[in-house]
């Protein structure tokens, strides 16, 4: 499972966890927009460069450009990056995923995924099967953790059943709620759980007075709240800008009030 490395003051839940065995910063980066150029190759190397330590990714994403962009970006690192891939989009059955796991080790160029999700059950198939794919990747060392995405409660226990779920990913932020149950039960079972989408939407008078307040922006303030909601959030905002990169990040150093924080709220 993920672990809460510091534990921070109030209004900041500390800047790092363990995720597959590595301290990361709790904020990492999103690439469903990354395409297979020199130009986003290099983009990504600047990101590690930065500091991120989680590179999100799926099968489908960008056709699996993503995927493969970031296999030809950390083959020219030495640097212990978290990348987190996920399979079963539209198709849960063990057999599509057992296909998806190994194009993803092929495009990744590696022997061993950090962190592979379910990237949604699929109603045709019960999570069980699904995961039993993952499961027998993970014992065979293709995979060193698991995790779920788009689950709810119910979902959720009933995978780790079946394996130890690691993390979960699902789209949480201020402005998009529906999420509070799974984030709140990972938090007491010390799961890591990965915000997509964290800063779609997300907008309002509250926020725009605090970020003013703080000399900040709308969006470091919207992932300040995130990072204090609970020690185990760790968002994952895509970009494709260095300098937006590195405004994410300094996100980090961002100490709110308990009265913004509720106010936000």
């Amino acid at each position: 499972m993920g672990r809460v490395v510091s534990e921070g003051k109030a209004g900041t839940a500390g800047q790092t966890l363990t995720l597959a065995e590595v301290e990361v910063p709790r904020i990492g980066l999103g690439t469903n927009r990354l395409s297979d150029t020199a130009e986003h190759v290099a983009f990504v190397q600047e990101a590690v460069a930065a500091g991120i330590r989680v590179i999100d990714t799926a099968h489908t994403y960008t056709g699996g450009q993503s995927e493969a962009t970031i296999g030809a970006a950390l083959s020219q690192l030495s640097v212990d990056v978290v990348v987190a891939t996920k399979g079963g989009w539209d198709d849960g059955r063990p057999e599509s995923i057992r296909e998806e796991i190994d194009e993803s080790l092929r495009r990744l160029q590696t022997d061993s995924i950090a962190l592979y999700y379910l990237h949604r059950p699929d109603p045709k198939v019960p999570i069980e099967e699904s995961l039993g794919a993952i499961k027998e990747a993970r014992d065979s060392g293709k995979i060193r953790q698991v995790g779920l995405s788009q689950v709810g409660v119910e979902e959720l226990e009933r995978a780790r059943r079946v394996v130890s779920v690691a993390a979960v990913q699902n789209h949480y932020s201020l402005s998009e709620r529906k999420h509070e149950d799974v984030l709140d039960y990972c938090a007491r079972e010390g799961i890591v759980f990965v915000p997509f989408f964290p800063l779609r939407g997300v907008e309002g008078r509250e926020l725009e007075a605090t970020a003013e307040r703080h000399g900040v922006t709308v969006k470091q303030i919207a992932l300040a709240w995130l990072l204090a909601r609970a020690p185990v959030t760790l968002p994952i905002p895509g970009t494709l800008s260095g300098e937006h990169l590195q405004e994410n990040l300094d996100a980090l150093e961002l100490e709110l009030p308990e009265a913004e924080l509720h106010a936000l709220t």
